[in-house]
């Protein structure tokens, strides 16, 4: 990767700095095929030249998923891999060991491609409200259940959060690094759809003020570095999110509704970006790359934004992680979502 690929910055975050990214940027959202970290960032640093992350490999098992290398990243609080998912430790453990030997394996790569790379480098984590709908108490109901021990993950997670983009910034020290806060489970949590352990009856609906105070204070733990919170579920919060502080939103475009077009204009008036997924992460036939990114165009018509701030506003990516897809679809598609994001830059209406 040379030197200095990123464009010029362009805009600000959502919280009144610089965007670390230029207009018209591509990038992916975090999970890739197979089992080879030094294959997987080479693929992505080598596409994604102008905003590049470090890849998840869960094909590798319990551990290189997004939940067991979270469970590594956190301070002081541990887990291990039950039949049922991942509970709650009172020391660490070997899954607790394994998940930091493949976040180890899969940084000293990025470390290796990187070499000489000035521009916006993004890493990732699961959010403290996926956290603890997924991760179990030691009775076996998930986190989320017990007001304590979500306040416990948070900040367990913004520690371990912090420690972890101070390993980015020593290993590559021209990044200008961008946290995405993965949250697929949010909207369930903010709905009360969390299944307890029996599965007959779902956990009660968090409050929202709890859910953005949480979210923030790993926001804060950032310490000025963008966060982008990722949910490929419907219903995103664009609202919640904006006011813990988001400087991004990554969704997957085809779920919106008319019911969230206020919320995204509000949104981008207020200053976030949105990393809108447009390309479909598993197998398929790609259209045109100007055609995956109409509507995105044709929402922005509808919303009467300017079209001028349409490519500084948007990041193209997948819709989700692209785990489930081959080797060969994946890079088609982060090669197509560079294509689309050039096509909004070049010809925003």
């Amino acid at each position: 990767m040379s030197e200095n690929s990123t464009s010029e910055r362009s805009g600000t975050d959502g919280r009144g700095g610089a965007r670390p990214w230029g207009a018209g940027t591509a990038t992916a959202v975090g999970s890739m095929p197979g089992g080879d970290a030094r294959e997987a960032v080479r693929t992505v640093t080598g596409s994604l030249e102008n905003f590049p992350h470090l890849p998840e490999l869960p094909a590798r098992g319990p551990g290189a998923d997004m939940i067991g290398r979270t469970c590594g990243l956190l301070v002081e609080l541990y887990a291990h891999v039950e039949p049922s998912g991942w509970r709650i430790s009172d020391r660490p453990g070997r899954d607790t060991r394994r998940a930091r030997a493949w976040l180890g394996e899969d940084l000293d790569a990025l470390e290796e491609f990187t070499q000489g790379y000035e521009g916006p480098l993004k890493v990732s984590a699961v959010g403290p409200w996926t956290l603890a709908a997924a991760l179990e108490l030691r009775g076996g109901e998930a986190a989320v259940s017990d007001r304590g021990a979500c306040r416990d993950l948070t900040a367990s997670l913004a520690e371990g959060v912090r420690g972890h983009l101070a390993d980015l910034r020593r290993r590559v020290p021209g990044a200008r690094p961008v946290l995405q806060l993965d949250e697929p489970s949010l909207t369930a949590v903010l709905q009360g759809r969390v299944k307890s352990a029996s599965g007959y009856r779902t956990h009660p609906a968090v409050d929202r003020a709890d859910v953005e105070a949480a979210l923030r204070a790993v926001v804060d733990a950032a310490d000025g570095v963008p966060v982008v919170v990722h949910s490929c579920a419907p219903a995103v919060p664009f609202a919640l999110l904006r006011r813990a502080g988001a400087a991004g939103i990554s969704f997957d475009f085809s779920l919106l509704t008319e019911r969230e077009e206020e919320a995204i204009g509000e949104t981008v008036e207020g200053g976030i970006a949105l990393f809108a997924g447009v390309v479909p992460g598993v197998d398929g036939r790609l259209s045109d790359p100007a055609g995956s990114v109409m509507g995105v165009r044709t929402l922005w018509r509808r919303l009467g934004l300017t079209p001028g701030t349409l490519a500084e506003s948007v990041v193209v990516t997948p819709s989700c992680g692209l785990a489930g897809a081959s080797p060969a679809y994946a890079r088609s598609v982060l090669a197509h979502c560079v294509r689309a994001a050039t096509s909004l830059a070049d010809n925003p209406e």
